[in-house]
């Protein structure tokens, strides 16, 4: 449990992070620009949102990976792939099919960057909770 715990803080504190300053600080005009946003941002349902992606990449990561014999850069990298084009798929090209905006390709520009740094993170950090919490238990016993 301590694992799938730290998993899930492996996703949520880094994507909140960057998703706070990345949003709302460092591209705040470029967003504005692309007029997406309400002006009254609800932070909580986006931290609500967040925890659920965290809650279940740590499942798949513990049912996918967390068994692999590979390394920890293989099981980072193949994480990280698979997590981006996932989280891809739902933040980047969903919200730009349907929501309004001034320009869907600088959406998709400023948002692909976003989640590329977003699992540059989140995925080795994952690899490191279930990993070498692994081999430290092993280790122990």
């Amino acid at each position: 449990m301590r694992r799938f715990v730290l998993g899930v803080l492996a996703y949520l504190v880094p994507t909140f992070a960057l998703g706070f300053v990345w949003h709302l600080v460092l591209f705040e005009n470029y967003y504005r620009a692309l007029h997406i946003y309400r002006d009254d941002i609800i932070i909580p349902l986006g931290f609500l949102s967040m925890l659920i992606q965290a809650a279940l990449f740590a499942w798949m990561y513990e049912k996918v990976f967390d068994g692999s014999t590979g390394s920890f850069a293989s099981r980072s990298l193949g994480y990280g792939v698979l997590g981006a084009v996932l989280s891809w798929s739902f933040t980047t090209l969903a919200v730009a099919a349907k929501n309004l905006m001034s320009s869907v390709p600088y959406y998709l520009l400023i948002e692909t960057g976003f989640t590329l740094a977003q699992w540059l993170m989140v995925a080795p950090l994952t690899a490191l909770a279930f990993g070498e919490l692994k081999v430290r238990a092993t280790a122990k016993a």
